[in-house]
């Protein structure tokens, strides 16, 4: 069994995504373990304080190195092999195949959602990879973990069903974008279904699929 654990100051924004949908069904059909780890339960001094100010000045405040670490520890503990995971605009842009990539592994992983203006630099030293879901600043790390998370289950063997659904989809091969596609009714206030999917001519209608996702991809 696969496991994701999360390392956030709001592990109640998970609660909704990971008792959801295909995320239920994977946990239910033991194929994958999600859990978050309160990263405040590791913070200093009776406030339990996370976060402070950064040495040579500037605004907003960084997650400090102490909590961090050790809710790191945690995670590991918990699971020895897994790989840890920073969410940061800076990183490694997210993309499919990458997410194929560790669908396929065996070990789990641990993500560290980042909050405020950012985090001490001296936790790169747990980090394995740093990723980044777009070119864009969200207030913290938990909805790259989320999105990140949802398309590596989704490719996980028997989770969506249908194995070669995960394969034939936008940029499984990097390239294509999707065809468009259409089901009943064939027509819809004036809107018709292309005739040649009506056809019958699989020949005709993969020719035509392909033609579609070019001009999508372009």
């Amino acid at each position: 069994m696969k496991k994701f654990q999360v390392i956030t100051l709001f592990p109640d924004m998970f609660t909704g995504v990971f008792g959801s949908s295909m995320m239920w069904k994977a946990q239910k059909e033991s194929k994958v373990e999600l859990s978050t780890i309160d990263l405040r339960e590791f913070g200093l001094g009776p406030r339990r304080t996370v976060d402070d100010t950064p040495y040579g000045g500037g605004d907003g405040m960084l997650l400090m190195i102490e909590p961090l670490w050790k809710a790191v520890q945690q995670a590991k503990a918990n699971d020895p092999t897994a790989k840890v995971l920073l969410m940061t605009p800076r990183g490694q842009r997210w993309k499919q195949v990458i997410a194929k990539e560790y669908a396929d592994t065996a070990h789990g992983y641990i993500f560290i959602c980042g909050r405020y203006e950012g985090y001490d630099e001296r936790i790169l030293k747990q980090v394995d990879q740093e990723i980044s879901v777009g070119d864009y600043v969200l207030t913290g790390g938990e909805l790259p973990a989320m999105t990140i998370i949802d398309s590596i289950v989704r490719l996980m063997p028997g989770v969506l069903g249908g194995e070669a659904s995960a394969e034939i989809e936008s940029f499984s091969d990097g390239v294509t974008l999707e065809f468009p596609q259409y089901t009943r009714p064939v027509e819809f206030k004036g809107m018709r279904v292309p005739d040649i999917l009506l056809s019958g001519n699989h020949g005709e209608i993969e020719k035509w699929r392909t033609e579609q996702s070019q001009k999508t991809t372009d």
